[in-house]
């Protein structure tokens, strides 16, 4: 029966400790004093980092909730090749196989993009760069031709299916048989983060501003109602309408509760990027294409990875950190056995007899507390010993008996 006793007892969980304050009397020693009043400025400040270090992290994952945004600039590259041109063969008319494609002149059309890195970005903190086409909505290529003597397609549209898997690419290419300059326009729709919203000449009057998000237009609008001071004295709730705002609401007094609705109205689907382009194929190609840079709102994946690492703390530094804790907390306990040890022996040093007796009366207390006697029940243990006739036969009473009466006789003579 022992053995699971023990077995039992071994695989207790130890208990941590975790006061790390020191005694009192420590702290008010003086020669202590200076180091005991930097060792409490150090848990003083322990407390507030702690404390400022838990907020902050709250404050992180709210941030991390809303996703944070930023303007990143991409840059738009038009270019084209030739081939099968008069130029190229050296001859005017070139033999031309309408079966294998030989000998037809073609030019190729090609719309390339990428994003511009952040200044000053920090090597670390640099991300995978997105494809081309994961920054695009809908692009179109409009080529002017005659479709009389050119029967291939002269709009090219390129959609991203939503929901379905699309190859992310670098780059569109268009291929057409020509021997003519041909003018291209290329209408591009951006895939902005969070959705932009062209607003309405009237709301874009009041706020200033022409393409933002549905949040940012409300919060924008919100701002100059709480500047102008409309909204209503008694009732919070609802909103006065001056006669920019009167326009837009259609009524002189609304509910805060509409204001989403009512803004949504005067949202539309924003302008599209027009570039134009001019393709020569009787000329070569110039050696560098043309750039266009464009604004692009996403998400800020460098601020997000670095808000993350600030939530979640490594574990070697969480280990660390852990480790100084449990020793300091083993030396503050230390300090209070070592403060004990001193204490009982100071005590004994200063007075042998009156420690003895002042120790002997608590294990007395305590030994009547643990046999359930004591002066409740009209005797105590020391007076159930006296009653008995060994406890006089004991070796030692003999001496106790002549010391206490040598005692009492020198008081006498001093009397």
């Amino acid at each position: 029966m022992a053995a699971p006793h023990l077995d039992g007892h071994k695989t207790a969980k130890k208990r941590k400790i975790t006061d790390k304050n020191i005694p009192n009397a420590i702290l008010q020693n003086p020669e202590f004093l200076q180091d005991s009043q930097m060792y409490q400025s150090l848990l003083d400040m322990e407390r507030k980092l702690d404390w400022t270090m838990t907020r902050k992290k709250v404050e992180v994952q709210d941030a991390l909730s809303r996703v944070p945004t930023t303007t990143r600039t991409l840059r738009i590259f038009l270019s084209h090749t030739v081939s099968g041109q008069a130029w190229q063969t050296g001859t005017e008319q070139p033999a031309a196989n309408f079966e294998t494609g030989e000998g037809i002149p073609a030019w190729s059309f090609r719309v390339e993009g990428r994003l511009l890195e952040p200044q000053n970005q920090r090597i670390r903190d640099k991300t995978p760069q997105r494809k081309f086409s994961t920054l695009i909505k809908r692009m179109i290529i409009e080529v002017e031709r005659d479709p009389a003597l050119y029967p291939e397609g002269n709009i090219v549209e390129w959609p991203r299916a939503p929901g379905q898997h699309n190859p992310s690419v670098d780059g569109f290419t268009v291929r057409r048989t020509g021997d003519v300059p041909t003018k291209l326009r290329v209408i591009m729709f951006l895939d902005h983060f969070p959705e932009q919203y062209k607003l309405s000449p009237d709301l874009s009057h009041v706020l200033g501003i022409k393409e933002e998000s549905r949040l940012g237009v409300i919060q924008t609008i919100w701002n100059y109602i709480k500047l102008q001071g409309l909204q209503d004295k008694s009732d919070r709730r609802m909103i006065h309408a001056d006669e920019k705002l009167r326009l837009i609401f259609g009524a002189d007094t609304i509910a805060f509760q509409q204001l989403p609705e009512l803004v949504n109205r005067h949202l539309g689907t924003p302008d599209p990027i027009v570039l134009h382009y001019t393709l020569n194929p009787t000329v070569p190609p110039p050696e560098r294409p043309s750039a266009w840079d464009v604004e692009i709102k996403m998400e800020d994946a460098t601020l997000k990875n670095r808000m993350a690492t600030v939530v979640q703390m490594s574990k070697e530094s969480l280990a660390t950190l852990t480790k100084l804790d449990e020793e300091i907390a083993i030396l503050a306990q230390s300090l209070h056995n070592s403060h004990l040890k001193r204490t009982f022996l100071q005590s004994f040093a200063d007075d042998p007899a009156g420690f003895i007796q002042t120790w002997l009366e608590s294990q007395s207390r305590d030994l009547e507390s643990i046999l359930g006697s004591g002066p409740t029940e009209g005797m105590t243990v020391r007076q159930e010993e006296l009653r008995r006739s060994e406890f006089f036969q004991l070796p030692w009473v003999e001496e106790a008996v002549a010391i206490q009466e040598g005692l009492r006789l020198a008081a006498r003579g001093m009397q």
